[in-house]
């Protein structure tokens, strides 16, 4: 495992957002579901393509808060470009699980 300092680490800007909108990403390579998540007014509405098909489907993922880096530049995923990286860990199957608070708090707080 590589170590970074702890400058390093507060340079990631992980947020808090809420699923605005989800929908099916079938051009994606991988199964994928495309989310539009809400960051609070300072830095708005971003979108998301993230592989998590497993464990979620986009109707039940609208209103959940979930935990995304907001500084990495965008990736193009097939028609899409990807603004901020949604956080997960995987379960024992590899499948993701996505991380969030486990209770409600504003949108665009940052990770301490």
């Amino acid at each position: 495992m590589a170590e970074i300092s702890f400058d390093d680490f507060l340079k990631v800007d992980i947020r808090l957002g809420t699923v605005l909108r989800a929908e099916p990403f079938p051009e994606a390579r991988k199964p994928a579901i495309k989310l539009w998540i809400d960051f609070g007014p300072e830095i708005g509405e971003k979108k998301s393509s993230a592989q998590i098909t497993v464990h979620y489907d986009p109707e039940t993922l609208v209103g959940k808060q979930v935990m995304a880096v907001v500084n990495f530049p965008p990736r193009q995923i097939g028609p899409m470009r990807s603004e901020v990286l949604v956080l997960g860990v995987s379960d024992d199957n590899d499948a993701i699980v996505l991380i969030g608070p486990d209770q409600a708090a504003p949108n665009g707080t940052r990770m301490h």
